[in-house]
């Protein structure tokens, strides 16, 4: 039997804006994360920081880059240390 593996994303706190689109943009950065062959657990991460961006964005469509992405990754993880 192979053993099941969970990840869990770090956790993000900011004021939402819209929350249109949030699951949209986590899909997309997972998609993302999936076809550059990220780690599973950056996988997670980058979509749920992709997700937590866009609720802080007007309107149903996530205009972040990936390295606003990467930069509210590092930004976390310093935080959470």
């Amino acid at each position: 039997m192979s053993k099941k593996i969970t990840y869990e994303s770090e956790k993000f706190s900011f004021e939402i804006v819209d929350r249109v689109g949030g699951g949209d943009a986590f899909t997309a950065g997972l998609i993302y994360a999936l076809m550059e062959r990220f780690e599973p657990q950056k996988t997670v991460d980058f979509a749920t920081a992709a997700s937590a961006l866009k609720h802080t964005i007007k309107g149903d469509a996530n205009i972040s880059s990936r390295e606003q992405i990467e930069s509210l990754l590092r930004s976390s993880f310093e935080i959470n240390r």
